[in-house]
């Protein structure tokens, strides 16, 4: 079971590394961290569980932030329409997005960094991304939109060593461009 002690902090230089491809079909070790990954996100959206097992509430986990340096993630949330997406990719790779871009309105957060950084994060409105999904047991193609989107795409980041704060404007931190769509 992975617990809020095991998952690394921004100034571990690990997060800042790239990782490598997942050799397929899966190790057991491989699969065994996926469930674990999942397992942590779906805990950390049950105010008992999360209360019990004491860990913070989130909806995405990369291999890296335990310190893994593999392209693997899970994704754990729902949608504004109610619908439940509970992925485990492995070796993702986005396909496609759009020229649209959206934001969080109250800002991007991650269970690796635990300073506020305010402003926005502008990420693609819509993404096309395949890779072999864990759960469903098969190569998949995702095509999401809106707050999903921006999860996928936050995952992703890790993957590479990026984080989100780096994508924040630093000299105007809460720009807004016309075309720019806000994700309450």
């Amino acid at each position: 079971m992975i617990l809020k002690k095991d998952i690394l902090l921004d100034n571990n230089p690990l997060l800042r590394k790239k990782s490598v491809d997942v050799a397929l079909p899966l190790s057991k070790e491989d699969e065994k961290l996926l469930d674990d990954m999942l397992e942590y996100l779906e805990n950390s959206q049950d105010e008992e569980k999360s209360a019990k097992y004491d860990i913070l509430p989130g909806v995405g986990l990369a291999a890296p932030q335990l310190g893994i340096l593999k392209k693997m993630f899970a994704i754990y949330t729902i949608d504004e329409k109610g619908k439940e997406h509970k992925y485990a990719l492995v070796n993702p790779q986005l396909v496609s997005n759009s020229v649209a871009k959206c934001y969080l309105a109250g800002g991007e957060g991650c269970l690796s960094v635990k300073k506020e950084h305010k402003g926005f994060v502008k990420r693609y409105y819509k993404v096309k991304m395949k890779a072999y999904d864990y759960v469903s047991k098969q190569d998949v193609l995702l095509n999401l939109k809106g707050y999903v989107a921006i999860v996928l795409q936050h995952e992703y980041d890790h993957l590479f060593g990026v984080l989100f704060y780096d994508h924040i404007n630093k000299n105007n931190p809460f720009e807004i461009s016309e075309n720019d769509i806000e994700i309450k």
